[in-house]
């Protein structure tokens, strides 16, 4: 059976900085029409940096929306047509003050299809230099570090509740121990 859904009609709700909201009516498999609430975004990075005696480096920040500090891996948002390697370079520089010498592809998170195409590129670092940290004027942040086996504790435990940070963590951890990981490229 095609699964596909046909666009109808999009109507553009609100039109942001970050992101889009659409209110769409589709036409379904079986002929019927329905309507599709979309909020478009221009997706994200996520990088897990690992230190060279195995700990892993975690920025805690307050998050608006959830009204409390969340601890999460460095991270943030694409903009539009952003490479998302070069933006995984500039968020670990920015929000930990490190460099890599190499780079690991983890994938990608599809965070809630139900209702956005945001797509989330996953990547580990390691061979990490401090070059100091860039934070934009309105970040404020934490760095802490943990050891791996401290982090995957935390997300099973609950404490850790960061989908894009649970998902890295536990693919890397998975590649790691089957021998799997391999470096993207040497960062210039």
């Amino acid at each position: 059976m095609d699964l596909t859904e046909k666009t109808i009609r999009k109507a553009y709700m609100y039109r942001g900085r970050i992101l889009n909201v659409r209110n769409d009516d589709v036409l379904l498999p079986n002929g019927h029409t329905s309507n599709r609430e979309v909020v478009e975004h221009h997706g994200g990075v996520c990088v897990l940096p690992v230190t060279e005696d195995g700990h892993v480096l975690f920025v805690r920040q307050y998050r608006y929306a959830y009204e409390s500090p969340i601890l999460e891996l460095p991270a943030g948002k694409l903009e539009k047509d952003e490479d998302p390697f070069e933006a995984g370079k500039r968020e670990l520089h920015e929000e930990t003050g490190m460099k890599a010498a190499h780079y690991y592809d983890l994938g990608e998170d599809y965070p809630s299809p139900g209702y956005t195409n945001e797509v989330i590129h996953l990547y580990a670092a390691d061979g990490l230099t401090d070059i100091g940290q860039e934070l934009d004027p309105d970040e404020f942040l934490n760095v802490e570090k943990y050891t791996l086996d401290e982090a995957l504790e935390m997300v099973f435990s609950g404490e850790l509740k960061d989908s894009k940070t649970q998902i890295a963590l536990m693919k890397y951890k998975a590649l790691k121990d089957r021998g799997a990981l391999k470096p993207m490229e040497e960062d210039a």
